[in-house]
């Protein structure tokens, strides 16, 4: 088994702030998840730490993007780490931040290959800039790392798409509305909806999924997990809270049949709020289920 890597991207810039003068609390999650013991669960190699440039909630007026500017420097850092330690065959098991810390790995995993990408995320973060209210990245990561977007963050280095988009699988999702949804579905990307993910089962939707990185003849796929995947009951400390949501048992049995598989060469876990959960009861349960799941699946080969 490939050596574990914690990697830590405390990075708030794709979010608006909660509250005029405020910054979301989402970038002292590894601190939060030290505190709740899973780098000790997960037990890794080294542990890595690269600090996000100064939070600022002023739009970009080129592209209407929050943080455009640091986020594309921060980009460019995150993906030199995650190509070295690919490079020596290591597993980043990346720590958010929000969801916009996916830029900068994928930047990396176009610099060593063509790569699946599992985006396991309450919603579809695949929208243009034209549909959102607030101008963070955190919404529209999927699609600007599939090439979609200003030409500043989806093609830092001249490497547009990072991912392509038919080897994206977006699942998850469950704000219904149309007009949101149509911007996945009119691509082409795979889209399973909550819904969706229900009717034709979990177990069928993984194995489809890995047949397909097997078929195509990927060099393997990175797994996205955005914590408000989870049902918003057992999982509320997130920025934007939507009914409904995966069961714990749903969860686990979805990303044990990903972390099995030998193509997985990295996770990143986002948008978990540690101002959201001040006694800890939910990271805690969080902490439990994801290194059991983990640890049982990685040790299987």
């Amino acid at each position: 088994m490939k050596e574990i890597c914690i990697v830590e991207f405390p990075s708030n810039l794709g979010l608006k702030e909660p509250q005029p003068g405020k910054e979301p609390g989402v970038k002292n999650l590894p601190k939060w998840f030290w505190k709740h013991n899973l780098h000790k669960e997960i037990n890794p190699k080294d542990v890595l730490t690269l600090d996000a440039p100064k939070y600022n909630n002023t739009k970009d007026p080129e592209t209407q993007i929050l943080n455009a500017n640091t986020l594309v420097e921060y980009a460019r850092e995150q993906a030199y780490l995650i190509n070295n330690l690919l490079s020596q065959n290591k597993f980043p098991f990346i720590i958010g931040g929000d969801c916009s810390i996916l830029l900068g790995t994928a930047i990396a995993l176009k610099q060593k290959g063509n790569y699946g990408l599992f985006y396991l995320d309450g919603h579809t973060d695949f929208m243009d800039v034209s549909l959102s209210e607030t101008g963070g990245v955190g919404g529209m990561a999927a699609s600007i790392v599939t090439g979609n977007g200003h030409q500043k963050l989806s093609n830092i280095l001249n490497l547009s798409p990072y991912i392509k988009e038919e080897n994206l699988w977006c699942v998850g999702n469950r704000e219904y509305d149309d007009a949101y949804e149509n911007e996945i579905r009119n691509s082409s990307a795979t889209y399973l909806s909550l819904k969706e993910l229900r009717k034709q089962g979990i177990l069928n939707s993984a194995t489809a999924f890995l047949s397909e990185i097997k078929n195509k003849n990927l060099d393997g796929f990175f797994l996205h997990i955005d914590v408000d995947a989870l049902n918003d009951e057992i999982m509320p400390c997130v920025d934007s809270r939507t009914p409904d949501g995966l069961s714990y048992t749903e969860f686990n049995e979805l990303t044990s049949h990903l972390f099995q598989s030998e193509k997985l060469i990295g996770l990143e876990l986002t948008i978990l709020d540690p101002d959201l959960d001040p006694t800890g009861e939910y990271t805690k349960d969080f902490v439990t289920n994801i290194s059991v799941t983990f640890n049982t699946s990685r040790n299987k080969f």
